[in-house]
């Protein structure tokens, strides 16, 4: 295994799995809590699956304790404000959609797209109308989900959204995933990027032995490198139609790569001797409280079609059914991994994967502080120590 530190200057020698602790990555005293650093608002986070905003109807989301309302215009347009009404606080996803106009379920006050305020209906041409609406932020709309973002409003035009080329390519097909998970952000990249914890799904997939090649870490992101063999149990269809002869098959050795690029998340498995993946999985993770304890994970895994016509469509719902037990079994693990720095009120983790404790700093290093007041909430409600 190779591994190549942050900035690129030279490469250190570790052991086959990455198994030793690694005491030069571990954090300095006096470093922030991972779970105590927010998201950085200045990308574009996913804040819903863009059926979910039907014509003429309005979705309540958040992103880290703003809540927004999203609502889709006559036009097919998608629109985000601030969900509360500049006159008495009433959620303006409450509100009935005429035209592009969002109006207050309340005293009827109407919006625009951008937040500003358009029509007090009991007040003439001639009286004076406050000078602000509610915030509006920059919205698209890509990939069957409906981006926001929530951070400064002049960065939103040079912030690219990501890039997935096997999205729209006829060769694939997308499963799209939406669920809310109980725990911190970084427990999910963690999850995702560590794949010794096979042991978790040994009910599910077998027996597998995750061989780490090398992993590579830069400012922005990490990105890992394992070969799968599979050693024993019963192995799951699903996973077999997952990819071509399965995670670990007999007839193929299986490279996955798992890149956290800041702050989304990647997963692409290559059969041997293929020329393409049998599977991308793309991954955000959006803290939804103010305290940044739960998040909603989106997800969007393409699947390359076999070459009989029609097998996948057939397939389908067996391999919707073996993703889920795969995610509820990790949903369980990260969760009860927030339960105990909940209960705990620090991280306690005896963390010795080097590949993790580069993971963490790059999350660290790009994250943003939790507000003073978000910190000071934590520690009354029974947080922190």
């Amino acid at each position: 295994m190779t591994e190549i530190d942050s900035d690129g200057a030279g490469a250190l020698g570790a052991e086959a799995n990455g198994a030793r602790p690694s005491p030069h990555r571990h954090p300095a005293p006096g470093t922030p809590d991972l779970r105590r650093v927010g998201a950085n608002p200045d990308f574009w986070y996913p804040v819903a699956l863009a059926r979910s905003v039907r014509s003429g109807q309005v979705f309540a989301t958040a992103f880290a304790g703003e809540r927004i309302a999203l609502y889709r215009g006559k036009s097919g347009a998608v629109y985000a404000l601030e969900d509360r009404c500049a006159h008495r606080q009433v959620p303006l996803s409450m509100g009935v959609v005429e035209g592009e106009t969002l109006r207050c379920c309340y005293h009827a006050w109407a919006y625009r797209g951008d937040g500003r305020i358009c029509q007090i209906p009991y007040l003439s041409k001639g009286d004076g109308r406050p000078p602000r609406g509610v915030r509006g932020y920059p919205v698209r709309e890509a990939y069957g989900l409906v981006f926001v973002f929530p951070g400064a409003p002049e960065k939103a035009g040079i912030t690219t959204l990501p890039e997935l080329p096997y999205f729209d390519s006829v060769k694939y097909k997308t499963m799209t995933f939406s669920r809310t998970v109980r725990c911190h952000y970084s427990f999910m990249h963690e999850n995702l990027l560590d794949m010794n914890h096979q042991y978790l799904h040994r009910g599910v997939v077998g027996r597998l032995h995750p061989e780490l090649l090398e992993y590579r870490t830069g400012v922005r992101s990490t990105e890992a490198r394992y070969l799968f063999t599979h050693t024993g149990g019963k192995r799951n269809r699903s996973a077999a139609l997952l990819a071509a002869e399965g995670i670990g098959g007999r007839k193929s050795s299986d490279v996955m790569t798992i890149r956290t690029d800041y702050p989304y998340q990647t997963l692409d498995l290559v059969p041997e001797n293929a020329e393409r993946p049998a599977l991308c999985l793309w991954a955000a993770y959006v803290p939804e409280d103010t305290e940044q304890r739960t998040c909603h994970a989106y997800g969007l895994l393409m699947i390359e079609k076999p070459s009989i016509r029609g097998a996948l469509h057939l397939a389908w719902p067996f391999i919707r059914r073996f993703t889920e037990r795969v995610f509820a079994e990790d949903r369980m693990a990260v969760e009860a991994e927030q339960r105990a720095w909940e209960e705990q009120g620090e991280d306690r983790n005896h963390e010795v994967f080097p590949l993790i404790l580069d993971v963490r700093a790059v999350l660290r290093a790009n994250g943003v502080p939790l507000r003073a007041e978000t910190a000071g909430r934590a520690c009354r409600t029974g947080g922190c120590r």
